[in-house]
């Protein structure tokens, strides 16, 4: 057995424990109790979170800065960098992958993880604002491992804990940073770029790769380290440039595609529903495992592409979150919510039912076509519509969607190494992270994405375990939100675990009001 075997049967071990039983009843439960606890916020409290929102997109305060001694991005740089981080190939080939994986059930469960992942990650971000601190460069620090030593490790007895869990989940996001955050989304980009412009073309091999596959990894190294090393300034700017524009065309294209077959959209929706409580196994009487069937085909493949596409669990990109201007740790959460709606129930189901209506899916028995290629599935579909320039269209927006994802991601690694190695640190992993995106180009397709897999339930798990620990903190923070902004109650406002860093927003948020800001 040679050195990669050993590493594929390690991985399938720990994949297999993370992505098992435990980790999506952890994950699912851990959305559940957050959804409880705040009373379905994300329903009760929908048209307040619209107008904090969507509905900001246009005003003036969401493009300034509200307090320029109190934040790095404006509000809508940051939506756009954690958007520019979570819409990445998962978008398009991750759920293509799923379908033809767990079938088309495995849209319902992405749906279901996006419900309440929308409040995993509002608490995510909740919690990563109210732990949050300045460096020495005068930038926001925070995110799941700040919560995990200053709050878990805050109660009596968990001092030790908290700091342990808080270095477990930077080491494992590093670990991903390489994964999902780099050579998964390079490996995607290589084979869509190899398949529509040299899909015929017998390119000269170096060391048993193809050259295409080299030159794209050696652009696109180029290219991240352009932007990586510029810091957070650069990465927003790029993000807030080009995020905006790539997903509105990926989902208008898809609403064409919709459109064109939308006398079908029945029969998708219908399958979609049947095959998510259905396992292929339960037909074949195999009644004694059922459940396990469930889990481990829709359940565990929608969970899994989920997660992956809007990282809802992870704590990643509540790292970006933490550098908004604004001071209310709820508004930000609310921006999560956002977030998570529009990366997995906007893009991905426009993807899904893209794929759906493909005919290469089997609506009434739910298996794909023998042969098909998952990762140029909705490439194909697009061509089938639009000619070569939709097959075209569908490889450059997964190259921006993927190469913005490299870009967000070299942020959140940067964030952990300064938190386990200090700012000094930062120049040298992202000197590393952008040599890596060279090997993303040629390494082996399946194993990059199953790396990436495991290393994203890793991260999970101590995150999640924060967030269930400190639950009673997101609802006090959560009530007093709703108690002066909604119900017009005079107290003060929870906006900062540091009494000095609380005596001054506060300070700046009444000066903000009178001068007719709302913060």
């Amino acid at each position: 057995m040679n050195v990669m075997d050993q590493i594929e049967n390690i991985n399938d071990t720990i994949n297999g424990f993370v992505w098992g039983g435990f980790g999506i009843v952890l994950l699912l439960g851990t959305g559940l109790t957050c959804t409880i606890i705040t009373r379905f916020f994300q329903i009760s409290r929908l048209l307040h979170i619209y107008r904090n929102t969507v509905g900001k997109f246009f005003d003036r305060q969401t493009h300034e800065k509200l307090d320029a001694d109190h934040g790095t991005l404006t509000q809508f740089q940051t939506i756009c960098t954690a958007l520019a981080a979570i819409v990445g190939a998962g978008n398009i080939t991750g759920v293509s992958t799923a379908i033809c994986v767990g079938g088309p059930g495995a849209v319902f469960w992405m749906w279901i993880a996006a419900f309440f992942g929308m409040m995993t990650h509002y608490c995510e971000n909740v919690l990563a604002v109210y732990y949050r601190r300045k460096n020495k460069d005068s930038e926001w620090s925070g995110g799941p491992m700040y919560y995990l030593k200053d709050g878990l490790g805050s109660y009596h007895g968990f001092r030790i804990t908290g700091r342990f869990l808080a270095v477990l989940f930077c080491v494992f996001t590093i670990l991903a940073s390489f994964g999902i955050g780099n050579m998964a989304q390079v490996n995607k980009i290589t084979l869509n770029i190899r398949s529509a412009f040299f899909g015929n073309a017998n390119a000269p091999e170096i060391f048993g790769v193809s050259l295409v596959s080299w030159v794209v990894g050696i652009v696109l190294m180029v290219a991240a380290a352009f932007i990586v090393m510029g810091g957070l300034d650069r990465i927003a700017s790029f993000s807030a440039t080009i995020v905006p524009v790539t997903a509105i065309l990926y989902t208008a294209g898809a609403i064409i595609i919709i459109l064109f077959n939308v006398s079908r959209l029945p029969e998708v929706f219908s399958s979609i529903f049947r095959f998510a409580f259905l396992p292929r196994a339960f037909a074949g009487g195999i009644t004694g495992s059922i459940l396990k069937n469930i889990i481990d085909g829709p359940v565990k493949n929608g969970c899994k592409r989920g997660i992956f596409s809007n990282e809802a669990g992870l704590g990643s990109s509540s790292m970006i979150h933490s550098n908004s201007s604004v001071t209310e740790p709820v508004r930000q959460g609310m921006w999560g919510i956002f977030e998570v709606f529009f990366d997995t129930v906007v893009v991905c189901t426009a993807t899904a039912l893209v794929v759906l209506l493909s005919g290469t899916i089997d609506l009434e028995t739910g298996q794909s076509a023998a042969g098909i290629n998952d990762v140029i599935l909705v490439s194909e579909t697009f061509a089938g519509i639009f000619g070569r320039g939709g097959e075209w269209f569908v490889t450059i927006a997964i190259t921006i969607f993927a190469f913005t994802t490299v870009i967000g991601w070299s942020q959140y690694g940067a964030k952990v190494t300064e938190y386990l190695f200090g700012e000094k640190s930062v120049k040298l992993y992202r000197l590393i992270f952008t040599v890596a995106v060279i090997f993303g180009a040629v390494l082996e397709p399946s194993l990059a994405w199953d790396l990436s897999d495991t290393f994203n339930g890793l991260m999970m798990i101590p995150n999640l375990i924060g967030i269930l620990a400190l639950t009673p903190l997101v609802i006090r923070i959560t009530r007093n939100y709703t108690d002066r902004r909604i119900y017009h109650m005079s107290i003060d406002p929870m906006l900062s675990y540091d009494p000095y860093l609380q005596e001054d927003f506060a300070e700046n948020m009444k000066t903000g009001e009178k001068n007719g800001k709302e913060e």
